[in-house]
């Protein structure tokens, strides 16, 4: 895991879930960073090509961690495997649907290493409101 005074990154090891209930291992790139307080991007690696890059808000995985939680495209929720903790991440999208099995323990320190960085309630604060505005009001 990296990490500087504003970012925070981690390298995370799922199991794809496929329609026969086994699993296939893959690999994840989780990126935090304080000027987009609510984000965290995850980047699926899949063979050779450019990872899928999926934005989540930090408070759905943080949540996701206790109960189910999300509508629509994305829904987490707890499970226990074994003797592992698992967190069931389910994505669809209009090319399909997927369901990643992810380790607990890795993630939710990397998620404790993003409330190190910013606070939670104090996402506001890190957001350049004027510089959100300009993106908005005067595109490029």
């Amino acid at each position: 895991m990296n990490s500087s005074s504003t970012t925070v990154s981690a390298e995370l090891g799922l199991r794809l879930v496929v329609p026969d209930r086994t699993t296939v291992p893959l690999l994840a790139g989780l990126e935090y960073a304080a000027h987009d307080p609510y984000a965290i991007r995850m980047s699926f690696y899949v063979g050779n090509d450019e990872p899928v890059e999926w934005i989540f808000a930090r408070e759905l995985l943080t949540i996701g961690i206790v109960r189910k939680v999300g509508d629509g495209d994305v829904q987490v929720w707890p499970a226990a495997q074994d003797s592992e903790q698992t967190l069931n991440i389910a994505l669809s999208s209009p090319f399909g649907d997927a369901l990643f099995e992810a380790p607990l323990t890795p993630l939710a320190d990397f998620l404790h290493r993003t409330y190190e960085i910013v606070p939670a309630g104090q996402e506001s604060e890190f957001v350049d409101l004027a510089a959100e505005l300009e993106n908005l009001l005067w595109p490029s």
